[in-house]
């Protein structure tokens, strides 16, 4: 069984920050890609930032040098440093992450952590 739980969402002021973490646990050979994803009211959820285990990460353009993805390869945690907030980063921010449960065989499942609240507000 893994588990991905989050944590650092709430409520912030416009131009604040927020640091989001999220932890995988469970019977874990390896994790590759982990990512945030974000959900509005009304919208589709859509990719905040990925990083591979190597190191390589990807934005969407709409965070681009306000955001920034870290991993911590020994605690399985991904960390998201939120800077500059504005309201329409408010949202439902989902962790996700491809894990390889063993060596053989090598098989990812791809998992989803249940969410945490980001307002920005004023």
């Amino acid at each position: 069984q893994v588990q991905l739980v989050e944590s650092g969402g709430g409520s912030v002021q416009p131009g604040g920050s927020l640091r989001l973490s999220c932890a995988a646990s469970g019977s874990i050979f390896s994790v590759k890609a982990m990512g945030w994803y974000r959900q509005a009211p009304g919208n589709e959820r859509e990719l905040v930032a990925q990083i591979i285990s190597a190191g390589t990460t990807n934005y969407a353009d709409s965070v681009k040098g306000r955001f920034t993805i870290s991993r911590d390869n020994a605690k399985n945690t991904v960390y998201l440093q939120m800077n500059t907030l504005k309201p329409e980063d408010t949202a439902v921010y989902y962790c996700n992450a491809d894990i390889q449960l063993s060596s053989r065989p090598s098989i990812v499942n791809n998992y989803w952590g249940q969410g945490t609240q980001v307002t920005v507000s004023s």
